[in-house]
């Protein structure tokens, strides 16, 4: 369904818009969080390690899937917006292009140097062999995550974002299934977590570009369209490039970090492990909002509908803050309980390590929600600059914070200590370039918001 976000009510058409993205970023986490689950409950702690030391370097290649994503979705929605199609179905088909070129390269050099990545954050030998199995067969895997997110990134770009919402829903609750019978009844081990991921993921990739490619055709430009401009690729790149580089930056920092807790050894990696899924659980849900929010803005832009950009600000805001309300109350009291549903005989000190972890983040939860909004306007105009500049603050504040701090009395304690310092100075510089988008458009004019 093609959803026209410059009309009717801002608030209510963001809100409608943003809680299938809400739904959908829930499922796809199910993914990470369905191999943590089986590895920890049907393998063993050692297993769970292996998985989550993986799941660092993974999101180095999913940044690059990400940024695509970003690129395209902002630079088809500004098409949409202003009802220029023949260059939206351009902008589609060069995205579609320049991503797979990208994708080559990141396959040929996860499958030659993964093993180089985990020697490189100090994979303890107990795991190295499973993290290694599982890193390999999910570069294998990587186009399907690339071309999938270039296909959700066009749904956003129509406004439409319930069609994502019911592939992942199908996939994701598919994926704990399959998990289940390559672990247990084929006896796979961690090789059958990353399996059943693959497969899950290749048949979402399937549906979702035979629906992009159907709907392209529903819109009528009365002649053929060019394959590929360089214009729009440079377009494309100015809003792509910088987001893969902030994304891949922080898994660079995330690897880090990673690093760092690696030397506190495998119960303190598998606590961390179970954490930080229900960490990204949120957080990538909330930076999903802001990818919708982007969509928002850049269909507004592309409409010269300027005035409802602070609308969406304040209606994305109270829709993130009503979201991280439940979510941290439940773990700051009910964390450790969650924790349990990782590993099957967790060791005092994993557990522990996760409490700690949870009840540290959780209340600034509400603090890096407000960044992640501005994050998407900032994005959506094109701002990439002042994107940037908040976000490597966050990044090297909680990289810098977290090295030193471990090694004060605080221990791995110190490492959680760095992320609410981060977010909430980068949170302040976010709020404050989004300040100054009324400045930069508002001399553009434009019709009043409708």
């Amino acid at each position: 369904m093609v959803k026209d976000l410059t009309v009717g009510k801002a608030e209510t058409v963001l809100w409608k818009f943003c809680l299938p993205l809400f739904g959908s970023i829930l499922f796809q986490q199910l993914y990470n969080i369905a191999d943590s689950w089986v590895a920890g409950k049907f393998i063993g702690e050692n297993a769970l390690a292996a998985v989550g030391n993986s799941y660092e370097i993974t999101l180095i290649f999913i940044a690059f899937a990400f940024g695509c994503n970003i690129g395209c979705s902002v630079i088809v929605s500004q098409y949409f917006g202003a009802k220029d199609y023949g260059n939206m179905k351009t902008a589609i088909y060069t995205a579609f292009f320049s991503s797979a070129v990208l994708c080559a390269v990141l396959m040929g050099t996860g499958i030659l140097f993964s093993g180089a990545l985990l020697r490189l954050i100090r994979t303890p030998a107990d795991v190295f062999a499973d993290s290694k199995l599982y890193l390999d067969i999910y570069v294998w895997g990587l186009s399907f995550v690339f071309f999938y997110n270039i296909a959700t990134g066009i749904f956003s770009a129509f406004g439409d974002s319930k069609t994502p919402f019911l592939f992942l829903a199908a996939s994701s609750t598919s994926n704990i299934a399959v998990d289940i019978l390559f672990v247990e009844v084929f006896q796979m081990g961690v090789a059958g977590v990353a399996w059943a991921t693959f497969l899950c993921q290749g048949v979402s990739f399937v549906l979702s570009a035979a629906v992009v490619l159907r709907r392209l055709k529903s819109f009528q430009t009365g002649e053929s369209v060019p394959l590929f401009s360089l214009p729009i690729l440079k377009k494309f790149a100015a809003i792509a490039v910088p987001s893969i580089l902030q994304q891949s930056f922080i898994s660079v920092g995330n690897i880090i970090i990673q690093g760092v807790i690696n030397g506190f050894g495998t119960a303190v990696m598998a606590g961390y492990s179970a954490a930080v899924k229900l960490n990204n659980l949120l957080i990538t849900s909330l930076t999903t909002l802001g990818n919708g929010i982007s969509n928002f803005t850049a269909q507004n832009i592309g409409a010269k509908m300027f005035s409802r950009i602070k609308a969406g600000f304040s209606g994305g805001l109270k829709l993130v803050w009503i979201l991280c309300l439940p979510v941290s109350l439940l773990y700051i009291f009910g964390g450790t309980q969650l924790l349990y549903f990782f590993i099957d005989e967790p060791t005092p000190g994993a557990i522990h390590t996760g409490t700690v972890f949870l009840r540290i983040l959780s209340p600034f939860y509400f603090v890096v929600s407000a960044k992640l909004v501005a994050d998407g306007i900032l994005r959506g105009a094109g701002m990439m600059k002042q994107f940037m500049i908040a976000t490597f603050t966050d990044l090297f504040l909680r990289v810098g914070l977290a090295i030193i701090l471990s090694k004060t009395v605080l221990g791995a304690t110190g490492i959680w200590c760095a992320w609410p310092v981060g977010w909430t100075t980068a949170t302040l510089l976010s709020i404050a370039f989004y300040r100054r988008f009324p400045r930069r458009l508002g001399s553009a004019g434009g019709p009043e918001g409708r």
